[in-house]
């Protein structure tokens, strides 16, 4: 972890990007759980091995779009299924349908369970906002602004840059650069002169990759040397070490 002391002043820079999932809300716990449900279901259902684990959801599927999620943990597997298309029932043996059918999984968690930001993201964005220093969301997922709404974030952040923008704009998944780049542009901002806040090891490199000038990677579990290698500029284990 990087030394309080040494922490830079993110009111200092031209922006300050969020991912969304992990970093905001800890919905990223959602997702695994959901993730980790569906692909049990699956694997004995297709009688894949090695079984899933949590180490396969950061390296395959942490960060990316759905379906790149998706297609890149089969593949881990040397399983390969036809795309599909998003429209696919869930019940469709297709990247899109089990991707379908992950999100069935997540809705119903978040619909029953609801979601409370993290409390030190909540107090950044209070300093952040206050110096009036433009945020923006930048995440891979197409719930990124019904998790916004259940958090009661949505108001704060005038551009969200999400799953739905990237597939309408045709842009990569995470470890590339396109969100990044199209979020730092929709918020009007050079990512040379701006942060990006990341959890995943997909968008660290995203994020880099884009050209930010400093990459804070939070440690929700995926390892602050890990975080480090990808290529985060400081690491810390709650955006409250910014406030404190």
């Amino acid at each position: 972890m990087t030394d309080t002391a040494d922490l830079p002043d993110l009111t200092s820079f031209d922006g300050v990007l969020f991912d969304l999932d992990g970093v905001l809300t800890p919905t990223a716990e959602v997702h695994m759980r959901a993730w980790k449900t569906m692909f049990d279901e699956l694997f004995a259902a297709w009688k894949i091995e090695p079984a899933y684990t949590d180490r396969d959801y950061f390296e395959y599927v942490d960060g990316k779009k759905r379906y790149d999620g998706v297609a890149s943990l089969l593949r881990s597997r040397d399983v390969e299924v036809p795309w599909g298309d998003p429209s696919d029932d869930p019940s469709e043996d297709t990247v899109c349908g089990v991707g379908n059918r992950k999100n069935e999984v997540f809705s119903r968690i978040l619909r029953s369970e609801g979601i409370r930001p993290y409390p030190g993201s909540i107090a950044l964005l209070d300093v952040l906002q206050a110096a009036g220093t433009p945020i923006a969301v930048v995440s891979s997922s197409k719930n990124a602004v019904e998790v916004l709404e259940a958090a009661g974030l949505r108001d704060r952040f005038p551009v969200v840059m999400d799953g739905v923008v990237a597939e309408r704009d045709h842009l990569a998944s995470k470890p590339a650069p396109d969100v990044f780049a199209e979020a730092a542009r929709m918020l009007g901002v050079d990512p040379a002169r701006s942060v990006a806040v990341e959890d995943a090891l997909s968008g660290v490199r995203s994020a880099v990759a884009a050209g930010y000038g400093v990459v804070v990677g939070v440690d929700r579990g995926v390892g602050a040397d890990d975080l480090s290698a990808a290529g985060a500029t400081v690491v810390v284990d709650d955006l409250s070490a910014f406030v404190d």
